[in-house]
């Protein structure tokens, strides 16, 4: 029952209510006679108030003006807000003196439906309040599930993307590492090379050393002589081409160390990303099961909540209406179920 002492406070209590509350009450009042043939428009003026009600949404009652003419013109009610509310004041249903800033759709509803607001007031809401009620409560129940569908859904998509960097990551390590080691197997290659280059200078040297000795021991006092002087020579000069050689092969030990400790960080580095890589993809695994439990219980609760309300539209005295607009936010849940889930397409 609406509070009020006679059908004109009803009324204002009526427009207190939300839209979707004032839009059910009409259908309740009237499902019988055209409301049945009118519900989805119904639910098309919800949609669009809802929208144009940018402060309050589905929260609010009224538009104000400029709302309410753009309400008017997109579903084409030929009418203006002062027509509107002249022809209430015909019929007493708001007063002479009475000045609103606001429209609440029953206003609207009302002066193009041409209702009787005493009836509409007074209109029964059904015999079956507690098992409305119950039903809501299964509405709500599958809104929550529908909610950690959601939730579930995005941590899935959020895992996989997750996986997908992190093989990605693998990937790029593992290249990584094997551009280290064909480094570091230059670089040895490069430490070899310049290890016999060295032996090869040395070896020479010391076979041109050991030349000059021998012939400054044998043969005559002048070839002695001149041996000796070029062994003198020969010790004594730098030896330009085994330096070089030494320094060759340092540096060379220096890049084959450097290289070698790039690899093996390489290679470590690697089998850390492969490993977060496999975690990564277990996480996704995980979540994608998570999602599609979570699918499958809204899907649950869809379908306790439609054969609640089949049961209790049978029965006589039912709040028909309230029970379409239930059906109806069901039917729109559906969209969101995947199509192998008994889901429909949006």
């Amino acid at each position: 029952m609406l509070k009020g002492s006679n059908d004109h406070d009803k009324l204002a209590s009526l427009c207190k209510m939300k839209y979707k509350d004032q839009l059910i009450w009409i259908l309740n009042a009237y499902f019988h006679d055209w409301a049945e043939a009118e519900a989805e428009k119904f639910w098309n003026y919800h949609e669009c108030l809802k929208e144009l009600d940018i402060e309050h949404h589905e929260e609010g009652s009224s538009l104000n003006e400029m709302q309410a003419h753009v309400f008017l013109e997109k579903f084409d009610l030929v009418m203006t807000v002062r027509e509107m509310r002249n022809g209430l004041r015909s019929t007493g249903a708001i007063l002479e003196n009475e000045r609103f800033k606001l429209c609440p759709p029953t206003h609207i509803l009302i002066h193009n439906y041409k209702m009787d607001f005493h009836y509409l007031v007074n209109a029964s809401q059904g015999d079956n309040k507690a098992e409305i009620e119950e039903a809501q409560r299964k509405l709500d129940a599958v809104s929550v599930a529908f909610e950690e569908s959601a939730k579930r859904a995005e941590e899935a998509a959020q895992a996989l993307e997750a996986a997908k960097q992190a093989e990605a990551a693998a990937k790029a390590a593992a290249e990584e590492s094997k551009v280290k080691e064909q480094e570091s197997i230059a670089a040895k290659a490069e430490l070899e090379a310049a290890l016999a280059e060295l032996k090869a200078q040395e070896d020479a040297y010391n076979q041109k050393t050991e030349t000059l000795k021998k012939k400054s021991e044998e043969g005559g006092v002048v070839s002695r002589n001149r041996a000796k002087n070029e062994l003198a020579q020969h010790l004594g000069e730098d030896p330009l081409p085994l330096r070089r050689a030494k320094i060759d092969q340092e540096a060379a030990v220096r890049k084959a160390e450097r290289a070698a400790k790039a690899a093996a960080e390489a290679v470590t580095a690697s089998e850390q990303a492969a490993a977060k890589a496999s975690e990564a993809v277990t996480a996704s695994e995980q979540a994608k099961q998570a999602a599609e439990a979570a699918v499958d219980a809204a899907r649950e609760k869809v379908a306790e909540a439609e054969a609640f309300l089949e049961e209790v539209k049978s029965k006589p005295g039912q709040a028909q209406g309230a029970i379409w607009w239930m059906e109806r936010e069901l039917y729109e849940k559906r969209k969101y179920l995947p199509e192998s889930k008994g889901g429909i397409r949006k």
